[in-house]
Order: C-alpha cells, then sequence, then structure tokens
C-alpha cells in the first residue's frame, strides 16, 4: 500500500514539473535551435572571455559533472553587457534547451543541451526511486544494462529523440541506478560518415559535436572495439 502510495504522488509530481518547468514550451521559437542564437552567444562568451583574462561566464558545477553538463552558461555574467538577453529557446526564456560549453581548456565553444532529455531522463528516475530499485533486464556491458520498463509502470519500452539525428534512442542504468541515453546508433552512423582516426580507449563522443549544434547529453563514454564500431568504455569516469 505505502509503494503505491508513493508510486501516485511520484506520477502526480511528473506531471506538475512538466506543465510548469517551461511555461512557453508551446511556443515554436522557444522550441527550435538557430544558429543565429549559437552564433550571437558564441561572440558573447568570446568577448567576455577576452575582457576577463581567460575566465569563462560559466555556472559552478561539482568537479564530479559530467563533462557534457558542467559547464552551462551563465547569462546573467554576459547580459546585457555582451548580449541583450538569453535567446529565445533559452532555459533561462522558458526554452527547452541549455546553453553549454564544450571544449573550454582549448577552443570554448557554445553548444545546446536539450532539457526534454533531462526531463525524460528525471521522470524514469523518480519512478525507479517509488520503485525502490532498477529493474534490471540485459546486461550489455560491465555496469551497463537495459531496463524493464513495465516494472516501471510503462506499457512499452521509453526512448528519446536524438537530437542528431531525429532518432529514437533507448535508456540504459547502471549499478548506482544512475540513468543514461545510449547513444551507440548515433555514433555508428556518425563513424560510417567520418573520417576521423580512433584507437581503441578514446572517447569518440566528439564525433557527434563535431558537426551538431548539440551535445550528447547524459551519456557513457564510448570508444571502438576491434571491428571499429562503438563500445562502453570500460573502468572510465563519465
Amino acid at each position: 500500500m505505502l509503494n503505491k502510495l508513493k508510486f501516485s504522488l511520484s506520477v502526480f509530481l511528473i506531471v506538475t514539473l512538466s506543465g510548469c518547468m517551461y511555461p512557453s514550451e508551446d511556443l515554436a521559437q522557444n522550441q527550435i535551435p538557430y544558429k543565429e542564437q549559437i552564433d550571437s552567444v558564441q561572440s558573447a562568451v568570446d568577448r567576455f572571455q577576452e575582457d576577463n583574462g581567460g575566465i569563462l561566464p560559466i555556472k559552478t558545477k561539482d568537479m564530479e559533472t559530467p563533462i557534457y553538463e558542467k559547464y552551462l552558461i551563465d547569462f546573467n555574467k554576459i547580459a546585457p553587457r555582451y548580449i541583450d538577453s538569453p535567446p529565445g529557446n533559452a532555459f533561462e526564456s522558458g526554452g527547452i534547451f541549455q546553453y553549454v560549453l564544450i571544449d573550454v581548456e582549448t577552443n570554448p565553444t557554445v553548444k545546446l543541451l536539450d532539457l526534454r532529455i533531462a526531463d525524460k531522463i528525471r521522470e524514469i528516475k523518480i519512478r525507479i526511486s517509488a520503485s525502490g530499485f532498477p529493474p534490471y533486464k540485459d546486461k550489455i556491458a560491465p555496469n551497463v544494462y537495459t531496463m524493464n520498463f513495465k516494472e516501471l509502470g510503462y506499457k512499452e519500452d521509453q526512448f528519446v529523440i536524438s537530437p542528431f539525428t531525429q532518432q529514437n534512442l533507448p535508456f540504459v542504468v547502471n549499478g548506482q541506478a544512475e540513468v543514461y541515453v545510449d547513444y551507440r546508433s548515433d555514433i555508428y552512423q556518425a563513424l560510417k560518415k567520418s573520417d576521423k582516426n580512433f584507437k581503441k580507449g578514446d572517447d569518440i563522443r566528439s564525433i557527434l559535436t563535431d558537426n551538431s549544434m548539440f551535445v550528447p547529453a547524459y551519456s557513457l563514454p564510448y570508444t571502438i572495439d576491434d571491428k571499429g564500431e562503438p563500445v562502453f568504455i570500460q573502468n572510465k569516469g563519465q
């Protein structure tokens, strides 16, 4: 009875949070990634860095934060001096994208993190918390598993739409109940089109960011196997 009550409360929270997280989500301009907006933020970041001795306008995050969620742009530091206001599609303006930086040490570059992925993972984790444990299904790599979504109350397996290919991407979970998106199919397609040379052990996720406005948010690190196909990196931080 207690578990049912916790599960009902969790579903209520999911619906409530989803409804109020983005008050302007129904506005098309808040859902579309525009290169011009990324370019304007990039210009603002570059000028801020130049004026501040190399310091970047980012929010402070824990050192253990995964790389693609770590360097969130702090618009309070660049607006209105370097940019009038956050773009309409930015989370700060009611949009569905978080503006982030990659390659901060060598070439700070502005990219987008699709917050719909974060919302879906949050929803799944709430159900896992209500259940008490992840419903592990198949082991696909050391400490990486698929999930039995029916045990979480879903009628079918859950996916997110890839910001890179617009295809459905599945979720995986580790032994610590952390949920991730599995980008292997996206990386496989990118590898087929790329002439970059990777070796086993390299983190190859950059192949997705090289020619895209987005980052592979909430991903585990990947490398290549003997056949040159993407596999999860073992025993490496996220």
